[in-house]
């Protein structure tokens, strides 16, 4: 798919349906002139709802379709009927994207789930028909309510990808070509910055048909976070991953100043990010020796490490464990503490002796 393709950040304007008027008609027919009050209800506006597609991975779709509007309520009728309904309008975007008011910047919601579905605008209600104003002192009723108008909104979508793990560097890091290794992905690959312009995703297989989802981003530079080389615009996309992974090359200068580099422009763009597991992962580690790994393995930031080279498969393997199993650390410890919740409350005993029968 080209890299144009990709949009993750849309304004468009909803307007829902008003609610239709309610009917003042009175019953007429052969033999009785001066029937009573029989007009029908008007029907409600429609509605507009965000509804989560996992099968669509862009905003492309709405990049053209900026104006979405829900049809009004019809008028209420004779012999009580009720006038049909708007037609509601539902807006499909894909899981992760956040909706929020485009002119005061209010938070709206935020869709993660597949199928989960939210209310944006609600239409009007239809107004109530003559023959519900009909009392002993007023048996005629002229009156009919009118429809309530409709809700208009304009609101900005954003795309935040979701992957367990998200690939965080300078440009040229390795950060696709490992992508390209691990998993189906094809991503762009050349021997220049900014090679990447958009997110790509790929599935990572592991032991036993396992996997987990991997995402790469554009390259980070110093001040990325005011706004430097691509800026702030893909920044977002990490923010929903579960575990970071840092890709620095061999051959640079100082991996322990990149490393603060790169952790400092996460953190001015968002302090929440400090929390997130991460690992480091030496690229083209290739072109080292086992003297010059264990020369460079005393001067790495305190995090879990490994050396890699995605051209000769070297680490992969090992990258993949490491992965996994931080992945599953929250969940392992979880469990654990039910385990000991549970034994604590005198729910679960252990006993080293067997069952006999």
């Amino acid at each position: 798919m080209p890299e144009s393709n990709f949009v993750d950040h849309v304004k468009i304007y909803c307007r829902s349906g008003k609610g239709g008027r309610g009917s003042a008609h009175f019953r007429r027919e052969k033999y009785i002139p001066k029937g009573g009050p029989d007009g029908g209800d008007g029907g409600r506006g429609g509605h507009i709802y965000l509804r989560a597609n996992r099968n669509l991975w862009t905003l492309l779709h709405l990049k053209y379709e900026r104006h979405i509007i829900a049809t009004s309520g019809e008028g209420g009728s004779a012999k009580r009927s009720s006038g049909k309904s708007g037609e509601d309008r539902i807006i499909e975007v894909p899981c992760g994207t956040v909706a929020f008011d485009a002119e005061t910047g209010e938070y709206i919601c935020d869709i993660t789930e597949d199928q989960q579905t939210v209310l944006l605008l609600r239409g009007g209600k239809g107004g109530r028909g003559n023959i519900h104003f009909k009392t002993a002192t007023n048996q005629a009723p002229r009156y009919a309510q009118p429809g309530e108008p409709c809700q208009e909104r304009t609101i900005v979508l954003q795309l935040k990808l979701l992957a367990d793990v998200g690939l965080v560097g300078f440009p040229n890091a390795g950060k696709s070509t490992l992508l390209s290794v691990v998993s189906a992905a094809k991503p762009k690959i050349a021997n220049y910055a900014f090679t990447t312009l958009e997110p790509n995703l790929g599935i990572v297989g592991y032991r036993d048909d396992r996997s987990f989802v991997m995402a790469d981003i554009p390259g980070i530079i110093e001040g990325a976070s005011e706004g430097k080389g691509i800026g702030l615009r893909f920044l977002r996309h990490i923010e929903r991953n579960s575990l970071l992974l840092f890709l620095i090359a061999a051959d640079s200068a100082d991996i322990q100043q990149e490393y603060r580099i790169l952790d400092n422009e996460l953190n001015q763009y968002n302090p929440d990010l400090a929390e997130k597991n991460r690992i480091l992962a030496i690229t083209k580690s290739d072109l080292l020796d086992n003297e010059l790994k264990e020369a460079i393995s005393k001067d790495l930031p305190d995090v879990p490490s490994v050396f890699i080279s995605s051209i000769t498969q070297q680490g992969i393997t090992e990258l993949k464990d490491l992965l996994w199993e931080e992945l599953n650390r929250e969940t392992f410890h979880d469990a654990e503490k039910i385990i000991r919740r549970d034994m604590d409350m005198g729910l679960l005993s252990f006993s080293d002796e067997d069952d006999t029968e």
